[in-house]
This record gives C-alpha cells, structure tokens and sequence, in this order.
C-alpha cells in the first residue's frame, strides 16, 4: 500500500485507512467525538482548554454574583463548574463536593421540623429582601422613601 502525501489533499483518506489498521478503539462520537478531535492537537487542545476556562469562569463568577438575588445564582454556578469539569480535574473534584455538601443539606433540611423550615424561609426571605433593598439603593431607588410617600399621603 502506497502512502500518498497529505498535502495533495489526502490527509481524511489517509487518516481513515491508518484507523482501519490500528487495534485503537473507533472516534467516539457526538460532543465527546467533537471534543477529540479539537483535543488530537495541541493548539486545539490548548485553545479548547482556553475556551472551556473563560467559558467556564465567566458562568462561575456570574452565578456567584447572582447568589444573594432571587433566582438561579447557585444553578449558574453549578452549571460553569460543570462546564470547567470538562477540562479541568480540579472543577470536577469541586463540583463533586459541592454536590455532596448540597445533598447533605438538603436531607438536613428534610429531617427538620416545620419550626426549623419556617425559620430558614423567614432568614432566606428577610436576607433576600435586604440584599434587594441595598441592590436598589446603590442605583438611587429608596424603597423605603418611596412607600412613605405613598402612606403620608
């Protein structure tokens, strides 16, 4: 069998056949095949890993912003860990314990009375409306001005 140069346009050819011949186990396929491609260089897989990181932090560092507000802050933060995770063995051990210490809380949470339950929702709501409250007052809304008014008239 005659190898014929790659730069005549051959290269997928001669790829295919030399992964015919190998006893390696065939390209996955999907993302995770997509994924190892870009991974099968190092420019890819450096600019893969680049990606993945800004990607991943801009998620992160997003959600944590998001936390004190009402809404999905720790889901953003969940979601950029797991996207980190794709690259990064340190985000999946991370992600992995943040998982762990939230279902450890949870089923606390579960076992506890209606007493407990109501005084965590009554700290949650109280700690949301004052982040909310400071949240509106750095862009010049006084909520609290702005209800007086309302009842002094």
């Amino acid at each position: 069998m005659t190898i014929q140069n790659s730069d005549t346009g051959e290269a997928d050819v001669i790829k295919r056949e030399a992964a015919g011949r190998s006893g390696m186990p065939g390209r996955r396929r999907g993302i995770q095949g997509w994924l190892d491609g870009i991974r099968s260089t190092r420019t890819g897989a450096l600019t893969l890993k680049i990606v993945i990181g800004v990607i991943g932090t801009v998620m992160v560092v997003g959600g944590l912003i998001m936390v004190p507000f009402p809404g999905p802050g720790w889901l953003v933060v969940f979601a950029g860990l797991a996207v980190l995770a794709t690259e990064f063995h340190w985000a999946h051990k991370l992600l992995e314990f943040g998982k762990r210490v939230l279902h450890a809380w949870t089923e606390w949470y579960k076992r506890q009375g209606w007493t407990v339950r109501i005084v965590v929702l009554a700290v949650t709501v109280a700690v949301a409306g004052v982040i909310v409250y400071l949240g509106l007052r750095t862009v010049g809304f006084d909520v609290v001005q702005f209800a007086l008014s309302y009842v002094h008239t």
